[in-house]
């Protein structure tokens, strides 16, 4: 058990099945966007990708900044910025993937959640796979209490911006891209619900 800690550390077990589909390979690009302390970059560290990360908070990217100098000393450490996730700095088509575990769901609003997920797929080159996990109302929608817009007070207290399905089909449609797998929500014993939305852009 420690030595799989060691390799990949506490990594979000629908981003760990991505990897053992093989749709995430050694050499690719990754942008984490939202990466906090780097909980998902362990093994991608250690693997031979080229590992990118943002996060509002200056903290947290000194954190993976010292976590990825320890990992994989040959990446810069201007990898690693201090930005907000709707407001890369990034190019245009930079990443093979972009992943995005458990932050869309602290938007203030839906013009923040919106300019989130425009900026993260602006970052993602063609035929590249955007990899979301965030909080949503499906299974639970009897049990959320709208507080402002699409924020909700869940059963474990805390109040967080919500999907739904028709919103998730929906903006795939507009970005043109195509599901690469069904949505799979998982309802945390009624108290909160997490769904995974994995996302292919077009390749023309």
């Amino acid at each position: 058990m420690a030595d799989l800690d060691l390799q990949f550390g506490q990594i979000d077990i629908y981003l760990f099945d991505q990897l053992l589909r093989g749709r995430l390979k050694p050499g690719m690009r990754v942008v984490d966007a939202g990466c906090g302390s780097g909980r998902n970059l362990i093994y991608l560290l250690q693997s031979g990708y080229e590992v990118f990360g943002v996060d509002a908070d200056d903290e947290a990217v000194e954190s993976v900044r010292m976590l990825a100098a320890s990992l994989a000393p040959h990446l810069p450490g201007a990898n690693f910025r201090a930005e907000a996730v709707e407001h890369m700095s990034f190019p245009d088509g930079f990443a093979d993937a972009v992943i995005s575990s458990a932050v869309l769901h602290f938007a203030r609003d839906d013009r923040q959640f919106e300019a989130m997920v425009l900026e993260m797929w602006r970052v993602l080159k063609r035929g590249g796979l955007l990899f979301c996990r965030l909080a949503s109302a499906i299974g639970m929608e009897t049990r959320v209490r709208q507080t402002a817009g699409r924020r909700f007070l869940l059963p474990d207290g805390s109040e967080r911006y919500l999907v739904d399905e028709a919103l998730l089909l929906a903006l795939t449609r507009r970005l043109g891209g195509a599901l690469l797998d069904p949505l799979k929500t998982t309802i945390v014993q009624n108290q909160r619900c997490m769904t995974t939305w994995v996302v292919q852009k077009a390749k023309e």
